[in-house]
C-alpha cells in the first residue's frame, strides 16, 4: 500500500487540483467524526447529543459539510464527462451519445456501488443469521436499523451522477442561470410547502436543492467562482434571516421529533448553507494549495482518497462495535453529555476509529475498480439502460437507508415518500441497478480511465 500511495503521490499531474482531494477526504472526515460524536448510546437505545444540549446546535454551521462533498462531486463529474466528450467515437450520432453516457455512468457509480453492495451483502447476510438465531433486541437491534442510514448519501450522490450530462449541457448553455433555476425551483417549493401547505411536495427538494450545490461544482470547474467572499456572506446571511425570520430550524443536521428539518428534505435554508459553506472553502484555497505541495502531505491526502468512502460506510458498524464490547465488558456508559461522558469521549473515538481501520484493511480491496474492456463503439441502447439501472439503486439504497435490515424476516417495511419498501426489495433493486449499470457501460467503445477529478 505505502509504496503504490508513493508512486501515485509522485505521478501526480502538475494540473491536478489537489484542493479538490482534500476536501473530498475532510468533509467525508468530518461527517464521520460528527456522527461518532453525536451519538448519544445508552443501553435502551440511540439519542442525539444535540438534541440534548440544543446550545451545540450552531456548531453544525460549521460541520454540516455535505454540501461541500456534493460541490466537489460536481466539480470531479464536469471533468470526467467532458474527457469523455473528447473521447466519443465521431460523428456524435445518438448511439454514440448514448456510449458515452452509459460509460460516465459506469465509471463513476463503480467506486461508489462495488464498496456500497459488499457492505450491503455482509451485513444483511449478517442480520439474517442474528435474527435466525433469535437475537435482534437491544443494542443489537437499534445497530441493524442504524446502520445503513449513512446509505441515504450515496443515493442523492447517484442521482447527481445520473444527472450530470443533461445538467452540463445547461450549465454550458446558460452558466449561472441553470444554477439560479435550479435554486429558484427550491424556492418554489418550500413556498408550496411552507405557504400553501401542499403536501409531498418538499420531497422534491431533494433533486433541486443538492442538484443546486452540485451545479456550484460546474462553475468552480470553468472558473466563474470569483468572489468566494461574497458568496460565503450572501449565504449566511441569507440562512441567517431564514432561521431567524422562517420556519427553518437553527441546526443543520436533523433531530429527533421535530416537524421541519432542513435535512430530511432538504431546505431552502440548507441550501443558502451550502452558499457559505462553498465560499468559505474557496477562500482557504490558495494556502491549501501550498501546503499539499508539500510531499508528505499530498501522500496522507492520496493514501485517505483511496479508502474514504469504504471508511464512510463502514464508521458506524465500528462505533456500535465500541459500544457493543463495553457493554459486554460491563464497562459503564456514563448518562450522555455529563461529565463522564465527555471525558470518555477520546477514548470511544480512539477505538472507533482504530475498529474503522481493522475494517477497511479488510474491504478497501472493493473500492478499486475494475477496468472495463473495449467492446463495439455506439451500443445501442447502452443510455436508457444506464439510467434505469442507476434510478433503480438510487431508490434501493434510499430505501435501504430508511428501513435497515432490523425486523428483516418480519416484513419491515418503510415509506420512501409514499411507497412502503422492504429490506430484501431494497438490496434487490439495488443489485439489479448496478448490474445493469455495468452491463450497459461494457462494449461501449469508450475508455474512462481513472475518473478525472
Amino acid at each position: 500500500m505505502g509504496s503504490s500511495v508513493r508512486e501515485l503521490a509522485g505521478a501526480t499531474p502538475a494540473t491536478r487540483d489537489r484542493y479538490v482531494d482534500l476536501l473530498r477526504v475532510a468533509s467525508l472526515g468530518a461527517v464521520v467524526l460528527g456522527h461518532w460524536l453525536m451519538a448519544a448510546v445508552t443501553p435502551d437505545g440511540v439519542g442525539n447529543l444535540l438534541a440534548l444540549v440544543p446550545a451545540l446546535q450552531p456548531l453544525t454551521w460549521l460541520l454540516q459539510v455535505m454540501p461541500v462533498f456534493f460541490f466537489v462531486g460536481g466539480f470531479s463529474h464536469a471533468l470526467s464527462c467532458c474527457s469523455l466528450l473528447r473521447k466519443r467515437p465521431e460523428p456524435a450520432s445518438g448511439a454514440a451519445a448514448d456510449s458515452v453516457y452509459s460509460a460516465f455512468l459506469r465509471a463513476r457509480l463503480q467506486r461508489l456501488l462495488r464498496p456500497t453492495m459488499v457492505f450491503v451483502l455482509v451485513w444483511g447476510a449478517a442480520a439474517l443469521l442474528v435474527q435466525l438465531l433469535g437475537g435482534g433486541g437491544g443494542l443489537t437491534g437499534v445497530t441493524l436499523r442504524m446502520v445503513t442510514q449513512p446509505l441515504w448519501f450515496i443515493g442523492i450522490y447517484l442521482a447527481m451522477v445520473a444527472f450530470t450530462p443533461p445538467l452540463l449541457k445547461l450549465h454550458e448553455r446558460y452558466g449561472w442561470g441553470a444554477f439560479a433555476g435550479l435554486a429558484g425551483a427550491a424556492v418554489a417549493v418550500d413556498v408550496l410547502r411552507f405557504a400553501a401547505g401542499v403536501p409531498y411536495v418538499e420531497f422534491l427538494n431533494f433533486a433541486f436543492v443538492w442538484l443546486a450545490v452540485h451545479q456550484l461544482g460546474f462553475l468552480r470547474a470553468d472558473g466563474r467562482i470569483r468572489r468566494p467572499a461574497l458568496l460565503a456572506g450572501a449565504g449566511l446571511v441569507t440562512a441567517g434571516a431564514l432561521v431567524a425570520f422562517g420556519p427553518y430550524p437553527l441546526s443543520m443536521v436533523g433531530m429527533p421529533g421535530e416537524k421541519v428539518s432542513n435535512m430530511a428534505p432538504p431546505t431552502l435554508a440548507l441550501l443558502a448553507h451550502g452558499l457559505w459553506l462553498v465560499g468559505a472553502v474557496e477562500l482557504l484555497r490558495a494556502p491549501a494549495a501550498r501546503l499539499l505541495e508539500r510531499p508528505r502531505v499530498w501522500r496522507t491526502v492520496v493514501a485517505a482518497n483511496g479508502v474514504a468512502m469504504t471508511a464512510f460506510l463502514w464508521h458506524l458498524t465500528a462505533m456500535f462495535g465500541v459500544y457493543g464490547a463495553m457493554l459486554a465488558l460491563d464497562v459503564e456508559l456514563p448518562a450522555p453529555a455529563s461529565a463522564a461522558w465527555w471525558a470518555q469521549v477520546p477514548l470511544r473515538i480512539a477505538f472507533a476509529a482504530a475498529l474503522t481501520a481493522g475494517l477497511v484493511a479488510a474491504f478497501r480491496a472493493f473500492e478499486r475498480p475494475a477496468s472495463a474492456p473495449p467492446g463495439a463503439a455506439g451500443a445501442t441502447g447502452a443510455g436508457p439502460l444506464a439510467a434505469l439501472g442507476a434510478t433503480l439503486c438510487l431508490l434501493g439504497v434510499l430505501g435501504l437507508s430508511m428501513v435497515g435490515f432490523g425486523g428483516l424476516l418480519d416484513g419491515r417495511t418503510a415509506l420512501l415518500i409514499a411507497i412502503p419498501v422492504s429490506a430484501p426489495a431494497a438490496v434487490a433493486m439495488t443489485l439489479g441497478g448496478w448490474l445493469l449499470v455495468e452491463r450497459a457501460g461494457r462494449g461501449t467503445g469508450v475508455r474512462a480511465g481513472r475518473p478525472a477529478r
